[in-house]
């Protein structure tokens, strides 16, 4: 799992022997999208934040992607995806990008990923979701991993681990110092079920009654007849239930 060194130089003469960190296989790597994106005919989003997505072409700074839940393609900046290998370590990635993923609803406590340090490129960072009994207390805890000539890692000085897969397995098992134990990699979108649902697109109700046309007189004349509709109440109720169909999705009435 780890090691424990007892000084100084006993634990670097057993780190220069140590093995080199294992090498990512090409099969774990992944794409991730950072943002929902929409498509260029509708407003339904062909891209949801946290979803993956594979390349279809590469121009440097633009890809075309697809969609794995939907098959629907988009051509996007390169700095609105990420790439993850093993799950749980993502490449250029950032501090917001990390807390905006994991605080999705798909995460539980523990929930987890590692990253590149935006302030020291010698360094990883752990990013730990911890949840609570009030949602508004969750939050996202950052611990720094440096890294040791040979290429081993460690968060706390006293437990070195020979690679970023042992001090996972290690913190999997016990806190040890942590918010919480890693309990599973941050959520990807279509990774391990493609055909899970997707955030459902918010439709907006246009209005029926252009208020540009409407004089201030026939708003505000205080004499009507009993047959005389009241602009600001059709307004009112047109409101409503725009509301209540994008809230509840069922059809209401307003008899007046």
């Amino acid at each position: 799992m780890g090691t424990c060194p007892i000084r100084c130089r006993s634990n670097l003469t057993i780190l220069e022997n140590s093995p080199e960190p294992e090498s990512p296989r090409p099969q774990d790597s992944v794409i991730v999208s950072l943002c929902n994106y929409p498509s260029f005919e509708s407003t339904e989003l062909t891209m949801c934040i946290g979803e993956q997505v594979t390349v279809q072409s590469d121009d440097g700074d633009f890809l075309m992607v697809r969609s794995t839940t939907t098959g629907l393609e988009s051509y996007i900046p390169t700095t609105y995806t990420a790439n993850v290998t093993h799950k749980w370590l993502f490449k250029d990635i950032s501090r917001y990008k990390a807390v905006e993923l994991l605080m999705r609803p798909q995460n539980q406590s523990g929930a987890f990923m590692i990253r590149e340090s935006e302030s020291n490129r010698d360094c990883y960072s752990l990013s730990v979701l911890s949840r609570s009994s009030s949602s508004y207390l969750d939050s996202v805890k950052h611990y720094r991993i440096p890294q040791l000539e040979n290429g081993w890692v460690y968060i706390s000085p006293g437990l070195t681990f020979p690679s970023l897969h042992h001090l996972v397995e290690h913190y999997s098992e016990s806190a040890g110092g942590l918010c919480v134990r890693l309990t599973g990699p941050c959520h990807i979108q279509g990774l391990d079920n493609p055909t899970e649902d997707r955030p459902v697109p918010i439709t907006i109700r246009r209005p029926t009654i252009n208020w540009k046309d409407i004089s201030r007189s026939a708003i505000f004349r205080r004499k009507r007849t009993e047959s005389d509709n009241s602009l600001v109440s059709e307004g009112l109720r047109e409101a409503i239930t725009s509301y209540l169909q994008i809230t509840e999705g069922n059809d209401h009435s307003w008899d007046t």
